[in-house]
């Protein structure tokens, strides 16, 4: 069974940073200093288990330009089970449900192999692609 909940403790939150830590720094390489940056204390942060066990993470926050969803991972053994789209589905849930977002434009940096899951909640491709920590990315933008 996937859950999905807001991090309220420290406690979540340093599951959270060990599966980014495991996702981004381990596996994809990306440079710690990179990784972690000063926008983890106004973001909202959510963790996903399965089974009662971490299994991924994700973060939004209000930007000049709208509200960036970011640091969507989930650990390689509980990826092609849901936890993506479970996270996906709860963050713009959660968004959808704060009165100050109304109106406001979605978006991200999309990885290119995690584009089709945005897309199915109808996330549009904008712009080139770019390069961001030496992984390709393109923006993605979706209107409440």
């Amino acid at each position: 069974m996937i859950s999905v909940e807001k991090v309220l403790s420290k406690e979540q939150l340093d599951t959270v940073f060990k599966i980014r830590e495991e996702v981004f720094v381990v596996e994809q390489e990306v440079d710690p200093s990179e990784e972690y940056d000063e926008f983890e204390d106004i973001s909202t942060h959510f963790l996903a288990k399965v089974n009662g066990h971490p299994a991924g993470t994700a973060r939004w926050r209000f930007t000049e330009k709208g509200i960036k969803m970011e640091r969507f991972a989930v650990l390689k053994p509980m990826r092609g089970i849901g936890v993506g789209q479970s996270l996906v589905k709860t963050v713009l849930e959660d968004i959808a449900a704060n009165p100050q977002a109304k109106g406001k434009k979605l978006y991200m940096h999309a990885q290119l192999d995690a584009m089709p899951l945005y897309a199915k909640f109808g996330f549009k491709k904008v712009g080139d692609m770019f390069e961001e920590c030496n992984i390709q990315h393109f923006k993605m933008e979706l209107y409440l």
